[in-house]
């Protein structure tokens, strides 16, 4: 367990190790097949289209991955992410 989820400030040693644990492409990603499937047809269309992805929303209660898979979407189109805290 990670110690933002027990109530524990992750230090900057547990960041650095949890991001290297991390899946960095789809193929990586464990879990989910269908929108794994689905987010690789998006993706492979953006990049022949040669333009952004649309836009997509991942929704859903803490641990499914969605801060994973918004890495994995940045990686697969070699593009940056910025991530702002929810309030």
């Amino acid at each position: 367990m990670s110690k933002e989820l027990a109530n524990e400030p992750a230090t900057g040693e547990d960041k650095l190790i949890e991001k290297a644990l991390r899946p960095k492409l789809l193929d990586e990603f464990s879990g989910q097949r269908k929108l794994v499937e689905n987010l690789q047809v998006f993706i492979q269309a953006a990049k022949q289209r040669g333009e952004a992805l649309d836009h997509v929303l991942l929704h859903g209660p803490p641990g499914l991955g969605k801060t994973t898979l918004s890495h994995i979407i940045a990686n697969e189109l070699g593009a940056s992410l910025k991530m702002s805290p929810a309030r």
